[in-house]
């Protein structure tokens, strides 16, 4: 068996009955940076991948409630010499 270090990122296609024998070993590989593609009957059904974190927290919903106001005009036209600088016609 290769060492952990040599298989992260790398895709390793197995079949269903193997992954149920040993999940947490192979739960362990996704951990750390593997993706499974799990097969049945010869048959890809499912890939059980990293979860990819920043490490940031989301910023909470309404942060900056009351700090601006959206003008009347927000949803007007704009003028057609600044359309045109958009488009390039």
């Amino acid at each position: 068996m290769m060492q952990r270090e040599d298989m992260v990122g790398e895709v390793i296609t197995i079949d269903l009955d193997e992954i149920q024998r040993d999940f947490s070993g192979y739960l362990d590989r996704v951990q750390a940076g593997d993706t499974l593609r799990i097969t049945r009957a010869n048959k890809p059904v499912a890939e059980l991948k990293p979860m990819v974190s920043n490490g940031k927290q989301l910023r909470p919903y309404g942060l900056a409630k009351g700090e601006f106001e959206v003008p009347d005009d927000f949803d007007d036209m704009l003028p057609e010499d600044l359309l045109t600088q958009f488009e390039g016609v």
